[in-house]
């Protein structure tokens, strides 16, 4: 009875010890099943890989475009004033917007006093030429009798003075003759060159002093853009080179670079490269417009269109490592062609994802597929 007893107990033992043995062996499985699947959370791709195509950053020729905005200018502002001052003005021939030719008459002053004082040393003139006149037959009358003997050398060389005397008069009645006649001439203001007048300063019935400006003109009607260019644009661009130059209000019109400054404004990175516009069109000083220049083709690293994707509405790729994982890199674009991107931030060589990009994250883990053909770019969009 006793060994029963004990024998029951016994068994009972072992089959609560084998109970607890599998416990403790589920319990460990689902440890360790939650470890590795916080183990593959921790390591993303490592699960799985996706395939993808890729293409490799190339350097390439492709056409440059620089966009640039500025103000436009006249390419010389010649201003208009008064030589002759203290006169009133009795006419006024042109008006700002109006186009005028070198030697057109743009004001008349009031000449009547100059009129005047002009008859008077014309009559001054007249008077010293017949004195000239008549101490030159004088002294040729001189010459002849002392040549006879019956003139004394004293007396032919009062002759000659008088003479010498009576010329230089003539002279000093000329000159303030010629003063007048030019100071006569100066009230009629007239435009010094060809050109659009931007600006009128004077009105009839206005007094106008010495040197007062009374127009400005824009020469030979010649109008610029000051495009302002960033300082990582600026070596690319060049005088001669073709540009187009548009504005909202009067539309567009053709150019082409004349100068490219040297200096770039130290607070704002910008240069400034003067367009000449090839007519005026409608354009006008102080107008804001844009310009395109045609740059030509420049040398720049390409991926295909396909690779950029556009994140925070920033654009970049997906850049294939040595271990097949992707990391995403921002890129700046610089030109695009109907295949082609050209970016800063790149590297010749690197591999970036083309087919399959807009199912990736940073760090998975790839298997390339195919590579995408590299092409040429003909045309710039």
């Amino acid at each position: 009875m006793v060994h029963h007893g004990i024998k029951g107990r016994t068994l009972r033992s072992g089959a609560l010890l084998a109970l607890l043995g599998v416990s403790l062996i589920a319990l460990s499985a689902c440890t360790g099943g939650e470890k590795a699947a916080k183990a593959a959370k921790a390591k993303p791709g490592t699960a799985s890989s996706q395939t993808v195509g890729v293409a490799v950053v190339v350097a390439q020729a492709l056409p440059r475009t620089i966009n640039a905005t500025g103000t436009i200018s006249p390419w010389e502002e010649v201003p208009v004033g008064a030589e002759t001052g203290g006169l009133t003005a009795i006419s006024v021939n042109a008006d700002e917007g109006q186009a005028v030719q070198a030697g057109q008459v743009l004001v008349k002053l009031n000449d009547t006093l100059l009129s005047a004082q002009l008859r008077q040393q014309e009559a001054s003139v007249a008077s010293a030429r017949a004195t000239l006149a008549e101490a030159e037959a004088a002294l040729g009358r001189a010459r002849e009798l002392q040549a006879r003997g019956y003139l004394s050398q004293a007396s032919l060389e009062t002759s000659l003075a008088r003479q010498q005397t009576a010329s230089a008069q003539l002279a000093a009645a000329e000159a303030g003759r010629g003063e007048t006649a030019a100071r006569l001439a100066q009230t009629a203001i007239r435009a010094p060159v060809s050109g659009l007048i931007s600006r009128r300063s004077v009105t009839k019935g206005q007094i106008v002093s010495t040197g007062a400006e009374v127009f400005r003109i824009v020469r030979d009607s010649r109008l610029e853009l000051d495009a302002e260019i960033p300082e990582t644009d600026l070596l690319l661009v060049k005088p001669g080179m073709p540009a187009t130059i548009v504005s909202d209000r009067v539309g567009q019109a053709t150019g082409r670079v004349r100068i490219v400054t040297s200096e770039v404004n130290a607070t704002t990175r910008l240069g400034v490269a003067r367009v000449a516009l090839i007519g005026m069109g409608g354009f006008r000083p102080g107008m804001f417009a844009r310009a395109t220049i045609d740059a030509g083709d420049q040398p720049a690293l390409t991926v295909p269109s396909e690779a950029v994707l556009y994140r925070e509405n920033r654009p970049g790729v997906f850049v294939v490592d040595a271990g097949n994982r992707v990391h995403f890199r921002r890129i700046a674009i610089l030109a695009s062609t109907a295949d082609r991107i050209a970016a800063n931030g790149l590297t010749a060589g690197e591999k970036v994802v083309v087919e399959g990009a807009g199912f990736l994250g940073e760090g998975d883990v790839v298997r390339i597929g195919s590579a995408v053909p590299t092409t040429t770019a003909k045309s710039a969009r």
